[in-house]
């Protein structure tokens, strides 16, 4: 999402690509209407996809930005009858909350109004159910004074979202409670004006069709509430960003909008202030509790060149911080973007709901006239057959439905991200529960991704010029254990490489100084026909000690290794305990050799290993566990991991890594610790039961309710105390999502 939409244009005439477009969208009371919003939107010519999201009332849109524009979508929305508009970048924006808060304090108000005129009527019903219709306290008239104003006018609502779905060709909540309370209203009021023989005090159910307006008014607001409560996390990410900030301007410091400040720019940092954006320190030693962003709990030490994030709180230093990112690009921003993301997708379970939303007020306005007419035909009184048939519709709202599946992926997705979990959308949610083996890279993952050089062996006996030249030569790579040779290289004269070539899961070749050099993994070596005599027995003994050895060869003679070690991470082993606890099977991939992979597999206890494998070969593994019948996650940090990423059931990254493979996860944990692993199949586990849950109560709730009013053992007034229940019932029952430890 963006402030400002930019769509793609070709002046060549080329394809335009695809666009995603993202809309608020309101009046939708119940599953019906999402899905009549999402099919309204499918019509459009142009539109590729739509997805529609009654829990936060958003709909976003896929669509070919050359046939269709963002205009014309709200102005479908807004024929189909429902409010819409383009939703701004991350997150509501002040005034949306505004609307909210403003609408929210509107139906309290309303409810109470109703409660007031309402309460008279219940104490009336109370009493004829204790003395009969002699302790009748309030006249007819009175009743019927009591009822129009919450007939007509508060509950006037109704009227108008029953009167849209009519002319939209759907039926939706509104239409059931038009239809039940009017009749109850209407029958009462014929009773009162013609009351027929007998004389005495007609039998009337003016209480009825207020109580239903009250009580569906109040579990509205309640659902409303919690749905609030249930978007929590967005908020919170949100007030993370400052609105100020100081930047050096001229040699001097100035406060700014923190959306003035450019990448570039120095940012000052007070002890015990957020930092107002993405950016490395330049000056200063400080603390920063990065707790809401990545779930750390511990404060992080900080550095010159270390990398800050804004939102996070500065300890007790000063800090001097240049700009890298601000707007949109910023990280807070985009963990904004992908929990909303996340929150507005729909889950592959929901589409069953749907269907049935579609169907569900037709069939029940077809159920309550079988109701009315089975009755009439065996009790012979028409006026009394109405009021089992007004039962069959006030309870059967299939808003419960609706609400099951995406409150408990907004509660779901919403805590994971406060434990740095950033869910993709809510089909990896639901994949990532049936996982059944996870594939871990080893370097990054299990592994620090900081290796430095331990050992160095030059066949001639000179060390420091065999790492003078393989430094030299990598100079050209981006490698951790490139890096981490040109680290030990240190002040080193180094000479620019020539004709240098990458060979992915094997090493390099380049030319230094006019020698062409070979550095890589003695599978390459061996390949290469170069003679490794006099140096395989002290690499083996390297090996064995857990070390990542690099040969360094010239022409057809070794020169010499390079040992390279990279210390297991703290909360690897734990990690891996934990999987195998929920039953989740362990596989380690690396390009590394056997001996220093499965020295690095025991010490962490994984169940497999698999090593000296290319990115490619890494894929094929991942796709022959799924031939397994397998559902597999993998996961990795760097771009070779990325097709192994793409080939897995569901990807999961670690945020320490490279944009590429958080681009091809599922999910991304926000800090390099595998001990989230777990964590994350865990708050998967616990959304998708919640969800299940929800369903069969939604259902349930149906399947016992509907029969019980048609047979006439529910009043109107409890049928609607019932109806409104199961909705309130399902947020509530999400949110106790929020109970989940890992």
């Amino acid at each position: 999402m963006s402030d400002t939409l930019v769509l793609p244009q070709s002046d060549s005439g080329a394809p335009v690509p695809a666009a995603t477009v993202d809309l608020v969208v309101t009046g939708m009371t119940c599953a019906a209407c999402s899905a009549r919003v999402e099919k309204v939107l499918s019509r459009v010519p142009g539109v590729e996809s739509a997805a529609v999201n009654l829990a936060t009332e958003r709909a976003r849109v896929g669509i070919d930005p050359g046939r269709v524009s963002p205009p014309q979508l709200v102005a479908a929305i807004e024929k189909a009858g429902f409010g819409a508009s383009l939703a701004v970048a991350s997150g509501p924006t002040g005034e949306e909350e505004l609307r909210r808060d403003a609408a929210a304090r509107h139906d309290l108000l309303l409810v109470a109004l109703s409660a007031v005129l309402t309460a008279p009527l219940i104490l009336q019903m109370g009493l004829e159910l204790l003395i009969g219709h002699r302790g009748m306290v309030l006249s007819p008239l009175l009743q019927l004074a009591l009822a129009a104003p919450v007939q007509f006018v508060i509950g006037g609502r109704f009227y108008a979202g029953a009167l849209k779905s009519v002319r939209s060709g759907a039926g939706n909540m509104d239409l059931l409670v038009a239809l039940g309370t009017s009749a109850a209203f209407g029958l009462s009021l014929w009773r009162l004006l013609a009351p027929g023989s007998g004389g005495g005090d007609p039998a009337l159910y003016f209480e009825a069709s207020a109580v239903v307006i009250t009580l569906v008014l109040l579990g509205k607001w309640l659902e409303s509430r919690a749905k609030r409560s249930a978007a929590s996390a967005i908020r919170a990410l949100m007030s993370l960003r400052p609105e100020e900030a100081t930047v050096e301007r001229d040699g001097r410091p100035c406060r700014v909008p923190a959306a003035d400040v450019r990448v570039g720019e120095i940012v000052l940092v007070r002890p015990g202030e957020r930092v107002p954006v993405d950016g490395s320190v330049e000056e200063g030693e400080s603390q920063m509790d990065e707790s809401l962003l990545t779930g750390e709990s511990l404060p992080v030490e900080k550095r010159r060149g270390d990398p800050v994030i804004g939102g996070a709180i500065n300890g007790d230093g000063l800090l001097r911080v240049r700009t890298t990112a601000v707007g949109a690009e910023a990280t807070v921003a985009r963990i904004i973007r992908l929990v909303e993301g996340a929150q507005s997708s729909k889950a592959p379970v929901q589409r069953l709901v749907d269907r049935v939303a579609a169907i569900f007020v037709p069939v029940v306005v077809l159920l309550a006239a079988l109701t009315f007419a089975g009755w009439w035909l065996t009790g012979g009184d028409a006026l009394a057959a109405v009021v089992p048939a007004v039962s069959v519709l006030v309870i059967a709202c299939p808003c419960a439905l609706g609400l099951a599946t995406p409150t408990a992926i907004m509660v779901g997705t919403g805590l994971a991200a406060r434990r740095g979990i950033l869910v993709k959308d809510a089909e990896a949610l639901e994949l990532a529960h049936r996982v059944a083996v996870v594939v871990l890279d080893k370097t990054g993952t299990v592994t620090e991704g900081r290796p430095s050089v331990s050992d160095v062996f030059a066949a001639d006996g000179d060390t420091a010029r065999l790492l003078s030249i393989a430094a030299s030569a990598q100079q050209g790579s981006e490698h951790p254990l490139a890096r981490a040779v040109i680290a030990a290289a240190g002040a080193m004269p180094l000479h620019r490489p020539t004709r240098f070539r990458a060979l992915p899961g094997r090493g390099l070749q380049a030319t230094v100084d006019g020698r062409t050099l070979v550095i890589g993994n003695q599978k390459m070596l061996i390949e290469m026909g170069i003679d490794l005599a006099g140096l395989d027995e002290r690499a083996a003994d390297l090996e064995g000690a857990g070390r990542t050895v690099m040969w360094v060869a010239e022409g057809q003679q070794a020169l010499g290794l390079i040992a390279v070690a990279d210390p297991v991470k703290a909360g690897a082993q734990e990690a891996v305990a934990g999987l195998r606890a929920i039953g989740v099977r362990t596989v380690m991939l690396t390009g590394d050799n056997r001996r220093t992979a499965r020295m690095v597999a025991d010490a962490i206890g994984v169940d497999e290993v698999r090593a000296e494998l290319l990115p490619a070969d890494k894929a094929g593994v991942v796709s022959s566990l799924k031939a397994e019948g397998a559902v597999v996650a993998m996961v990795g940090d760097g771009v070779n991991d990325a097709p192994a990423l793409a080939a897995a059931d569901i990807g999961i990254a670690m945020g320490t890594g490279t944009d590429v493979a958080m681009h091809s996860a599922g999910i991304t944990l926000m800090r390099g610790d595998p001990g989230l692993l777990p964590a994350a199949l865990s708050v998967s586990r616990a959304t998708c039961r919640k969800i299940r849950q929800n369903l069969f109560w939604a259902f349930i709730y149906n399947v016992v309710a509907l029969p019980l009013a048609a047979f006439g053992l529910l009043s109107p007034a409890l049928a609607g105390a019932a109806m409104a229940f199961s909705s309130v019932s399902v947020v509530t029952s999400s949110l106790m999502l929020r109970r989940w430890r890992p």
